[in-house]
């Protein structure tokens, strides 16, 4: 089974096909009790935490803004990214001002814009989803907020620059996708992807990709389809290549990935950073 959903159903349902004995892998999935639910659960994709701890890095040292405001959806998604930017924002001399939260059903942020006014922060850490984030910054900048925004993997679509529009412009995220790759696997999904669907790749696409491709992988060493030995199979994933870059998984059932960073660069996300550091972005064991 591959879960390409978020964190809180792809986490309700870990414990189910734990119990029945299914291997399970999570696309993109980033709240870290999922593969705590069993050893038949796998992730492809960073935890939240770790992901929240590269962009404190990237805010911190890239972007080189110390005061900075968080703003951010209140569910497992937005709530283990920020644990993990706050965690280490000091390590990167930054300044928490203020936290905003919001519900995943809203659009109008007029309460949070005015507080984010009175902050006057040098950056804002955003999470979300590109339906919460396209208006979010598009009001932001509205009101004259010129703070660099910094997001996350949820902001990951061409949805988000399209609905944003020019307000786009300039938005940092971090993310699993690096359109800038060179790398020939990673290049001809992006590729690939964007001439059989007509518009550009996006996180949730690699990421999705890259747990079948994990699965496909699995099941062909595992030369059966027995529940037990593709779960074997899985848990010996070694330096895979995917759509996503290059894979394999410890004890847990995680990942260690590179976490990309992307700017929105003439209406399209563009390569801006790489995050790369094994201690900070180090998964979770157990």
């Amino acid at each position: 089974m591959v879960s390409g959903s978020y964190s809180g159903p792809t986490r309700a349902a870990a414990g189910v096909f734990q119990e029945n004995g299914i291997p399970y892998i999570s696309a993109y999935g980033v709240h870290p009790d999922i593969t705590r639910a069993g050893d038949y659960v796998f992730s492809t994709s960073f935890v939240g935490e770790v992901q929240g701890r590269a962009g404190a890095k990237l805010v911190g040292e890239n972007v080189g803004a110390k005061r900075v405001s968080i703003i951010s959806i209140n569910n497992d998604f937005g709530q283990s990214l920020v644990a993990g930017f706050k965690e280490a924002a000091a390590q990167f001399g930054i300044e928490i001002v203020n936290e905003y939260y919001y519900g995943m059903a809203d659009r109008q942020f007029g309460s949070i814009v005015a507080g984010i006014r009175r902050d006057a922060p040098d950056a804002i850490y955003a999470t979300g989803y590109f339906f919460t984030g396209g208006p979010l910054v598009s009001q932001l900048r509205s009101a004259g907020v010129t703070a660099t925004i910094v997001g996350t993997e949820g902001f990951d679509s061409q949805n988000f620059i399209d609905i944003a529009k020019q307000a786009a412009e300039g938005v940092i995220i971090t993310t699993s996708l690096d359109r800038g790759t060179e790398n020939p696997v990673m290049r001809a999904f992006i590729d690939d992807f964007e001439k059989k669907a007509g518009f550009p790749a996006d996180m949730v696409a690699a990421t999705t990709h890259t747990a079948v491709l994990v699965a496909a992988d699995a099941i062909t060493r595992a030369g059966s389809v027995d529940h037990a030995a593709i779960r074997d199979a899985l848990a010996a994933t070694k330096d895979l290549q995917v759509s996503t870059g290059v894979l394999t998984f410890n004890s847990l059932g995680e990942i260690y990935h590179e976490i990309g960073a992307q700017i929105v660069k003439d209406g399209a996300f563009t390569h801006y950073a790489t995050i790369d550091d094994p201690v900070l972005l180090a998964p979770p064991t157990e």
